[in-house]
């Protein structure tokens, strides 16, 4: 399995409370945020990975292959208007089998991941697995409803009364990719509006709890991200 990691925002917010780091490279716990997503891959026994980067940052790709030498690295620098363009820019690196989507700005425990990678295996017939929680601090969380079944029965405002939200990495088969030109097509502008797509197009998208997951935008989000990490990810 190959990774695909989103890491082209520009990281508006955090820029605005004086970080001046590209995002991936801002500290948490003394840590850059990437390398969260990377001790989990690694932890999982993921080595190849492709990375999409902004045009504007700098630095990231270099301490990515020297702090993760073990790690096979393919980056594309091109900045975007979206996250949902960024993994159709990474999409031609990605077909042929399923692969694991990470946000650069998820903190989580390492073995939160493989966990993950282990109960998706299951879902032979899925299109896409997304991570969920219910741990709910973002301004504008990703609701989801999942069904006893574990399919996915709702997604955004429709879901909001599940108490679960997508918690920053999903499994897809790179058939998802078939609908880029429609997506397009529909203007959407978000991730999000892609995913609510492949579900109203009746793709088997299944839900899967996780342990917490602490997603890192504003400022305030990196308080939280390092009590979260101090105390050992407990949740």
């Amino acid at each position: 399995m190959k990774a695909a990691i989103i890491a082209a925002g520009l990281g508006e917010r955090l820029r605005a409370g004086g970080f001046t780091q590209p995002k991936p490279l801002v500290p948490v716990a003394g840590k850059p945020l990437i390398d969260y997503v990377l001790e989990a891959l690694a932890t999982a026994g993921v080595e190849q990975v492709a990375c999409i980067v902004n045009e504007t940052s700098s630095g990231i790709e270099a301490h990515c292959r020297d702090r993760w030498p073990r790690l096979q690295f393919e980056f594309i620098r091109r900045t975007t208007p979206s996250s949902m363009e960024s993994l159709f820019t990474l999409s031609p690196l990605l077909a042929g089998e399923r692969f694991v989507l990470l946000t650069v700005d998820a903190v989580f425990a390492p073995a939160t991941l493989r966990n993950f990678l282990v109960a998706t295996q299951c879902r032979t017939d899925a299109d896409g697995v997304l991570a969920v929680n219910g741990f709910v601090d973002d301004e504008k969380p990703l609701w989801a409803r999942v069904a006893s079944d574990g399919r996915i029965t709702a997604l955004g405002p429709p879901a909001q009364d599940s108490g679960l939200v997508t918690a920053g990495f999903y499994v897809f088969e790179p058939r998802i990719f078939t609908e880029i030109e429609v997506a397009r097509a529909r203007r959407f502008t978000a991730l999000r509006e892609f995913l609510a797509h492949l579900l109203a197009r009746d793709y088997r998208l299944y839900g899967k709890r996780v342990a917490k997951t602490v997603d890192v935008d504003r400022p305030a989000d990196i308080a939280v991200a390092e009590a979260f990490v101090r105390a050992g990810f407990a949740e």
